[in-house]
Parts: C-alpha cells; sequence; structure tokens
C-alpha cells in the first residue's frame, strides 16, 4: 500500500520516469544489495534519461526535418562527391552551434545538400539543440500569412532564437521587396546567436544578384557568409543512385 503511495506521488509530480524505476526496484532482487546512495543515484539517472528522451522526441518533431532519418553515420563518402571528411568530423562536434556560426551547403540538384543540412541539424538535435527547417519559398510565404494576420512577429521571433535554422533551396529565384525585409530582419535578428544552414544550387558568389538592392544584398550576405563553413558537393544526382540522400 505504502508502495503505491509513493509511486501516486511521484507520477503526481510528474517524475515518470524515477517512478518506473522505483517500481522496478522494488520487484527486482538485484538491486537489495545495492546502498542507499547507489539505488538513489539509479533513479535519478532514469529520470534524467526520460526528460531527456522525451525533450528530444519533442525537438525532432518541432524541427519538421523533411529527411527526419537523415544522420551523419550514413553520410556517402563517394570520392566523385569530395566531401571534406575532416570538415564533417569537426562539425559533429557541433561547436558551430555553440559559437554560432553557419553552414553553407551547394551543388548542382540532388547531389544530397538537403541531407547533409538535415544530418547536421539531427546531429546538434542529439546534443540537446533546438533546430527548425523550411524551405526558403514557403518560409517567406509563411512570412507574408503571418504579417497579414498579425502574428508576424511572433514567428520572426520563433525563427530567430531556435539554435539551428535550415534554409533549403535558397537563392532559387530573386527576391521580391517583402522577401528581402524578411531576410534581413531575419538574419540581423540570427547574426553572432545562433546558427543558419542555407543550401543552394547556386554559389554564395551568386547570391548578391537574387537578393537584389545591393545595400541590403551586402548586409545579408556578410551576416550569413561571414563566420561560415562551406560544403561544396559534387558527383551525380543521388535521386537515381540513392534516393535518400538527396
Amino acid at each position: 500500500m505504502m508502495n503505491q503511495q509513493t509511486i501516486d506521488k511521484l507520477t503526481e509530480l510528474k517524475l515518470h520516469g524515477l517512478a518506473a524505476a522505483w517500481a522496478e526496484q522494488q520487484t527486482l532482487t538485484d538491486y537489495a544489495g545495492l546502498g542507499f546512495d547507489e539505488r538513489l543515484g539509479l533513479l535519478i539517472d532514469a529520470e534524467w534519461l526520460t526528460r531527456n528522451n522525451a525533450r528530444l522526441k519533442r525537438n525532432i518533431k518541432e524541427a519538421h526535418l523533411k529527411l527526419g532519418s537523415a544522420c551523419l553515420e550514413d553520410l556517402d563518402y563517394d570520392d566523385r562527391r569530395v566531401i571534406d571528411k575532416p570538415l564533417i568530423r569537426q562539425l559533429a562536434t557541433c561547436q558551430w552551434v555553440a559559437q554560432h556560426q553557419n553552414i553553407a551547403i551547394t551543388g548542382a540538384t540532388g547531389v544530397g545538400k538537403t541531407f547533409v543540412a538535415c544530418a547536421l541539424a539531427q546531429h546538434a538535435l542529439r546534443r540537446r539543440y533546438r533546430a527548425i527547417y523550411r524551405r526558403t519559398s514557403r518560409l517567406f510565404d509563411e512570412l507574408a500569412l503571418a504579417r497579414a494576420d498579425g502574428t508576424y512577429a511572433r514567428l520572426l521571433m520563433r525563427l530567430a532564437r531556435v539554435d539551428v535554422l535550415i534554409l533549403d533551396d535558397w537563392g532559387m529565384a530573386p527576391l521580391t521587396p517583402a522577401e528581402r525585409r524578411d531576410m534581413s530582419e531575419l538574419m540581423e535578428d540570427r547574426y553572432g546567436e545562433h546558427s543558419t544552414i542555407l543550401t543552394s544550387q547556386r554559389s554564395p558568389e551568386l547570391w548578391h544578384d537574387q537578393i537584389g538592392d545591393p545595400t541590403i544584398a551586402d548586409a545579408i550576405c556578410d551576416r550569413i557568409l561571414s563566420n561560415c563553413h562551406r560544403i561544396v558537393l559534387k558527383g551525380p544526382s543521388r535521386r537515381k543512385e540513392a534516393p535518400s540522400q538527396t
């Protein structure tokens, strides 16, 4: 009876991991020889793991990664892709997130830019960072709608504060005046505070013309590229050879 009351109280306190571990300790003889400190440590470990797993699950759901199963362990280092392995190992430490650095992934269509971007974001999620994935064109549509319904400031703040923001298919078409303002505001808010991953079929040298207004283009490109790791993917289209790495 006393055990059930304890479990009920732990559940009411939302200590679900601890409650499950404590119930297990009552039923298994393996724990009988352990001292109080050891058993308490195991209970705390169980609660910590439960909360971490729940947080990771929430963050993965929030991220909306286009390729949710992408991970660096599955990255194909085919010689034709000319992937910089030391750079990938460096990025795997997630220091780029801690130091608020950006990543620009460029290459022809189908070479795996989105896979690499999602794999890097997935790795950051495992390190307890938060991420959000958006196709750039749809993000601009989302911001335009938010401007119309009065939620623009709230959406911009959410995008500005996330640890890793993925902008997929950046620079596909010239920006409109409203899109230039949106990108300028977003990069200004994120500069030096959080990290952004951009994928693009165009090299950064061509982004300036796609943005349009020279002054705004200078500001946007400076904030993206001044503290940025460059990944240039080459080789044939992955959509025919390995559809999962596109």
